[in-house]
């Protein structure tokens, strides 16, 4: 049965027309969504407008001055919509915000009543500045990466909570798309993941986090293929890690916070200090996350960033990736201060240290998480250069 498959799945009878306007009356966007090669018939809604300031990178259809170009969604050939697909069409569109509204466009020369998806709520004064192919080239293939996920989660998760998930569902979008950046393969195999045989997906769990059940075949070193293996992974996000320093007074800054790994695994003391670090929001260049995160959990305003790695971090289960560097800024005197934001529950309290202390933290075992090692043992390879240069 198709992860599409619902108790409307096999309805195929006539329902009112469905107006799709920006990146939605993009076909291919259109097909991920509703699960079928649908067709779209152009129409237009007269006196609203796209505004560029959408949430998700979606553009944001509002009343006023204009018009909107975009298409009535029907089924292959201009078949009647089936139910299923339009319900699937509805389901993206809640967890974007977006609530079904009547209006009048105009189609096939003749103006019917059509149902359109638009915000409950919108800002005054917005601008018609919406254009496609500046979106496509921005946003198109996270759109489509997100609209794969959504797809797995319809008949499944209540729309009310994919809204709540949508953030979410859009970094890890995100960071499939990075993903496509990938390292050389100079050493390691040149096998592509297109030779791995997918014989069954499930989501184990889908909420903030997701994990994902795989039954797979992989091809093996003999020129062989492996026999079925159940695999269990982590969908997690792309994160930036970046260690404050200043070359001058020879110092360091860390964060302290609750963990919830070293918790779930009973340390009795489940606070770690670590390097500041943060998700890489969709849209967001790595280094342009770590600049933003010591500003929201540090207030530093990094004068360099010198980039050390790009690797998984635990790749045996996780797709989480990090990409690590050391950022050069002015710190003041040694003390303790607060950071993080409100809206993200963050409580954060910041360590400046001096290089020595920094790195006593390795062989005293305080220093507990990968990270922090790996970019204290960088620092101190590239220390006498960096001071040097202060």
């Amino acid at each position: 049965m198709s992860w599409r498959s619902g108790p409307h799945a096999a309805g195929h009878k006539p329902v009112k027309d469905v107006f799709l306007y920006g990146p939605m009356a993009w076909k291919l966007l259109a097909d991920a969504v509703s699960g079928h090669d649908i067709s779209l018939e152009p129409a237009t809604l007269e006196g609203h407008g796209l505004s560029a300031s959408g949430r998700f990178g979606f553009p944001t259809l509002y009343a006023g001055g204009g018009q909107v170009r975009g298409a009535v969604l029907t089924g292959e050939n201009g078949a009647a919509l089936p139910v299923d697909a339009r319900n699937c069409v509805t389901y993206f569109a809640q967890g974007l915000g977006y609530g079904a509204v009547t209006r009048d466009i105009t189609f096939q020369g003749q103006r019917r009543e059509a149902t359109i998806f638009m915000p409950s709520q919108t800002d005054t004064g917005l601008s018609n500045d919406w254009r496609f192919e500046v979106w496509e080239d921005a946003w198109g293939t996270i759109a489509l990466n997100m609209a794969e996920e959504v797809g797995q989660h319809f008949g499944v998760v209540p729309a009310s909570v994919l809204s709540w998930m949508m953030p979410m569902i859009q970094v890890r979008a995100a960071a499939r798309e990075a993903a496509n950046t990938s390292a050389p393969t100079r050493v390691r195999s040149d096998i592509a993941a297109d030779r791995v045989e997918i014989e069954a997906q499930t989501n184990a769990h889908a909420g903030f986090f997701l994990t994902r059940s795989y039954t797979l075949r992989h091809p093996t070193f003999d020129g062989g293929t492996s026999p079925s293996v159940n695999r269990e992974v982590f969908v997690a996000t792309d994160a930036a890690i970046v260690l404050p320093y200043d070359p001058v007074r020879d110092r360091v800054l860390l964060v302290e916070q609750f963990r919830m790994g070293p918790f779930g695994r009973g340390d009795p003391f489940p606070w770690m200090l670590e390097p500041v670090a943060g998700r890489v929001d969709p849209g967001e260049k790595p280094s342009e996350t770590a600049r933003r995160e010591c500003i929201e959990e540090a207030g530093l305003d990094l004068r360099k960033l010198l980039h050390i790695s790009s690797h998984y971090c635990s790749p045996g289960c996780s797709t989480e990736y990090f990409n690590c560097y050391v950022g050069l800024c002015d710190l003041p005197d040694l003390s303790t201060g607060q950071g993080g934001l409100d809206t993200e529950h963050e409580d954060i309290r910041t360590h400046v240290l001096s290089y020595e202390d920094a790195m006593a933290l390795i062989p005293s075992g305080e220093a507990a998480n990968g990270p922090l090692v790996l970019c204290l043992l960088w620092l101190s390879q590239v220390r006498d250069g960096l001071r040097g240069g202060a």
